[in-house]
């Protein structure tokens, strides 16, 4: 397909869709979000911690292999016209998909947003599948730790950047945030993923990246809130790329949502 110029009303016309991160303490409810949320919602369960949202009304599937997670971000995404056959993410890949769970358009195609759960389990499962691919088995049997970290990495980045670019929908991934201390005995939050790669460069793919907590307001009232901005007090992971987000947001992800589409690009 050839390359063409966007113009600027059908830009602006075009439906908005958020890439989200939202990492929390476990228990702080990140899975409960989904309560609040208005838009059709495909639940990606892969930590079989939907106990919290037994009563909520949408659909889910449960993952428990990599594999199966790529295969369903492949046909989240569509195909990638751009990558060789072999490649996961291929035009390929993308009919192998469509041939074993059907149509994008019948199995995704009602969905306005797709909930993660969690960014934390898929690097593990990421890594499950690494470490036993042939090229971190050698020869005696053991297994190349390094080398499995490395694949681990890359192949989650391309999933994280299929999805960046899907247009029709909003892709909201949660997970666990630990503290931890420093060589000086200073404490510090880092996402819980497997390795560190993935961590650094998440928030060069995603639009924003959310730290849920507990906050207590000027009043001494606690609410759980989403910290947005970068260099936060609290040392929160964060970012808003779309310039349209209080520093910090009560935890109503639907709100959220709505102020990124805006029309109205003020900060309320």
């Amino acid at each position: 397909m050839a390359i063409r110029i966007v113009s600027a009303e059908e830009r602006m016309a075009a439906p908005r869709t958020a890439k989200i991160v939202i990492f929390g303490p476990s228990g702080v409810g990140k899975t409960s979000l989904l309560h609040r949320i208005t838009v059709p919602t495909l639940l990606v369960d892969m930590e079989a911690g939907d106990l919290s949202v037994a009563e909520w009304g949408g659909d889910s599937i449960r993952i428990r292999r990599w594999e199966d997670a790529r295969d369903l971000a492949c046909l989240i995404g569509g195909p990638n016209a751009a990558l060789p056959a072999n490649e996961p993410f291929s035009e390929a890949h993308y009919a192998h998909v469509v041939a074993t769970l059907g149509e994008r358009d019948e199995v995704v195609g009602k969905y306005g947003l797709v909930f993660w759960d969690s960014i934390t389990v898929l690097s593990r499962l990421a890594m499950i599948w690494a470490e036993v691919q042939p090229e971190n088995i050698a020869k005696n049997g053991s297994k190349d730790t390094r080398g499995a970290y490395g694949l681990m990495g890359r192949e989650m980045l391309k999933l994280l950047t299929h999805l960046q670019h899907v247009a029709d929908k909003h892709v909201v991934m949660v997970g666990i945030l630990e503290q931890k201390l420093d060589d000086f005995n200073r404490t510090y939050w880092e996402p819980q993923m497997e390795g560190s790669k993935v961590g650094r460069e998440l928030p060069g793919i995603v639009d924003e990246v959310f730290t849920m907590a507990w906050h207590t307001d000027t009043e001494g009232n606690k609410h759980r809130v989403f910290f947005t901005e970068q260099g936060n007090d609290k040392g929160y992971p964060a970012k808003d790329r779309s310039g349209r987000l209080l520093p910090i947001e009560p935890a109503d992800l639907q709100a959220v949502l709505d102020k990124i589409n805006a029309k109205n690009g003020a900060k309320a």
